[in-house]
């Protein structure tokens, strides 16, 4: 049952599959998402992120209600400028208090380096900050990712000091403006496919299982971004940049292959 709205001003907050601070992390929140409130226990809120549908358990005190007036205000503004690098630091104006946002956040009412959320406005490097989504030319994307190389992997993660394979295709597309579910098992039925790699472009998310490995795991498990037709960019230990072909991802280290290629999407 739809109990209230809430928002995210903390820098990062797991969201649990229970409500138990030992239970696996399924995904983040950002600072400035919205999400609604769906069930409570003491201490937990069952919440539904706005962005991309994701649902699971966040500590009571890591996020804060919001009216629905102070909802509608804040998710019919300008949130258009995202921070596009893997790390920035925003200052509050009211306390001086400095957030560390990572990139994919998205700022309310940005200008010149100054954003508001719920009255409180802060200031923010422009240079760390992208004003309208990029656009997604191979210099483009090759000049963002490089930032993230070597971002270590962390399950349900999608910030810069840990993020898994979808976390960091859904952020660094977030960055040109396309908008991904959380898991791979959820963007593989997104966008158009393409059918062959040699077909492929900078930009389109790669699909893979383990069925050759293991017969029975047949299911999409592992997501990455190909930066040309037999290179790919991934998060598989650190988000790496390794060679692909049409069976697969080639591990740099063994020259063997770590992933079944089974799809292609372009968004």
């Amino acid at each position: 049952m739809f109990i209230s709205y809430a928002i995210v001003l903390h820098s990062v907050v797991p969201v649990r599959l229970a409500p138990d601070e030992a239970a696996e992390q399924e995904t983040q929140l950002l600072f400035g998402e919205t999400c609604r409130i769906i069930d409570e226990v003491p201490r937990w809120y069952k919440i539904k992120n706005d962005y991309d549908g994701e649902e699971g358990w966040v500590d009571f005190k890591m996020i804060t209600r919001m009216s629905e007036e102070e909802y509608k205000q804040y998710t019919s503004s300008d949130l258009t400028a995202m921070v596009k690098m893997p790390m920035a630091y925003a200052v509050s104006q009211g306390n001086g208090q400095t957030f560390p946002l990572t990139a994919g956040t998205r700022l309310c009412n940005y200008k010149d380096g100054t954003f508001e959320i719920l009255g409180s406005k802060f200031v923010i490097d422009p240079q760390m900050v992208a004003e309208q989504p990029l656009k997604l030319t191979p210099d483009n994307f090759r000049e963002v990712v490089r930032w993230f190389l070597n971002i270590p992997y962390l399950w349900g993660g999608k910030n810069s000091m840990g993020m898994d394979c979808s976390g960091f295709s859904g952020v660094v597309l977030s960055l040109f403006g396309k908008k991904l579910l959380r898991n791979a098992r959820q963007q593989v039925n997104q966008g158009t496919e393409v059918g062959f790699l040699s077909e492929a472009q900078c930009g389109d998310l790669v699909f893979f299982d383990h069925h050759s490995r293991s017969p029975e795991l047949t299911s999409i498990s592992h997501v990455g971004i190909l930066l040309t037709p037999d290179t790919v960019i991934h998060c598989s230990g650190r988000v790496k940049v390794e060679r692909i072909d049409s069976n697969g991802i080639i591990e740099t280290e063994s020259q063997t292959y770590s992933h079944d290629l089974r799809a292609i999407r372009r968004y």
